[in-house]
């Protein structure tokens, strides 16, 4: 979807500017915003790809005036009613109310170095042949949908060339909306900055992305 968190080419942002030595957390309930988030993503209610389109869905003057966690947070809190764990009630006055879903699994403290160092891998395994190859000219699809999307609206209807063949994972348009995981190829396509970024695209700048198979089309 066209959102507040796809800011890649927008003037008017400022530069980034990274914080040197920075901190892993700012404060301290960042730590805990972590924390709840993981926990209650180990439950087994929502993929990562619905997770994302939840922050996606936080209206942008929000969103652009939110740190970082507090998006997490307040993605978390749709995910959470969205699949009745709690109430809009609940969590105004941060009290529980009555009983809300119960989770498939809980994350309790001895599990959380296994299941951290296990990850969440979604590569998958498919018996079609990749469409494209390391050298095929290809367009990136021209839409604004208003469903989750990993394509970035800077490099849609763009020509580049295929550089690699990734493999074959969970596609997340699908997978955001509770519709499987409908396993794609993923290729690393690289773009001339002028393709990108028009004629002040400074000389000999490249710009690469990884995209499904659905987001290509031969040239």
């Amino acid at each position: 979807m066209n959102g507040p968190h796809d800011l890649g080419g927008l003037h008017g942002f400022g530069p980034v500017a990274p914080e040197r030595n920075e901190p892993v957390f700012h404060a301290e309930w960042e730590k805990r915003a972590l924390g709840v988030t993981l926990s209650c993503g180990a439950f087994g209610a929502w993929t990562i790809d619905e997770s994302r389109h939840a922050r996606e869905n936080i209206p942008p003057a929000t969103y652009l005036s939110a740190s970082y966690y507090e998006v997490w947070i307040r993605g978390l809190e749709t995910l959470l009613q969205r699949h009745g764990f709690v109430s809009a009630e609940e969590l105004a006055t941060g009290h529980k109310l009555e009983k809300g879903a119960e989770p498939k699994r809980v994350l309790k403290a001895d599990m959380v170095p296994a299941v951290l160092a296990k990850g969440g891998p979604c590569d998958r395994p498919l018996e079609a042949a990749p469409r494209f190859s390391a050298g095929d000219r290809v367009r990136t699809a021209n839409f604004n949908p208003a469903t989750h999307t990993r394509l970035p609206r800077y490099a849609r209807d763009k020509v580049g060339v295929v550089e690699t063949v990734q493999g074959s994972y969970v596609f997340p348009d699908d997978s955001a909306h509770g519709k499987g995981e409908n396993p794609q190829w993923i290729y690393t396509v690289v773009f001339d900055g002028v393709e990108i970024w028009g004629a002040g695209a400074a000389p000999g700048l490249t710009v690469s992305i990884d995209a499904w198979e659905s987001y290509l089309e031969p040239v």
